[in-house]
């Protein structure tokens, strides 16, 4: 099973609130990724912009070549 090693978190704009949690998110990656659990990581939109702020990962599964991410937004950069 390749695996990958992740240190940001990077959205591409595909992410979705969780709506009954506060500043929590999911989002659907392919592959098996591995990211820092309850530990704080950049979050960006896009690889090559600057980060949108930091988060902490709260869970990771794994099924069907996918990584389903959730986590929650711990300080925000700006608004935009």
């Amino acid at each position: 099973m390749p695996l990958t090693l992740e240190w940001i978190l990077v959205t591409e704009g595909k992410e979705e609130r969780i709506s009954d949690q506060p500043n929590s998110f999911t989002i659907t990656l392919n592959g098996y990724r591995l990211f820092p659990v309850e530990q704080m990581i950049e979050i960006k939109r896009h690889k090559e912009t600057d980060q949108i702020g930091f988060g902490k990962i709260t869970k990771l599964t794994w099924s069907n070549n996918q990584t389903v991410c959730y986590y929650r937004l711990i300080s925000l950069n700006s608004v935009n």
